[in-house]
């Protein structure tokens, strides 16, 4: 009877944990477009290529420095970069 009782809650355990993470992904993955959106905004309608994509995704780790410079070294304005990499880790 404690096996089982063990066993539900360790099945309980993983369901909340992987909830948890589940709730979590969406929310980072909004950050990255926000820093996207950002640079689109400035691009007039163009798409970002991957060179923004990746430094937002920097951005979303907390490193703003390597956020803006790549985001710079991609023809992006000073202004927009610190701006755009600025809401990717929110």
């Amino acid at each position: 009877m404690h096996m089982s009782t063990r066993i539900a809650g360790v099945l309980t355990g993983l369901t909340l944990a992987l909830g948890g993470a589940a709730f979590a992904a969406p929310t980072a993955h909004a950050d990255v477009t926000a820093c996207i959106n950002q640079v689109e905004r400035e691009l007039q309608g163009g798409e970002a290529p991957d060179s923004v994509r990746m430094a937002c995704y920097v951005g979303l780790t907390g490193d703003h420095e390597k956020c803006v410079s790549g985001l710079t070294a991609g023809g992006v304005t000073n202004g927009t970069a610190v701006s755009a990499c600025r809401v990717a880790p929110e």
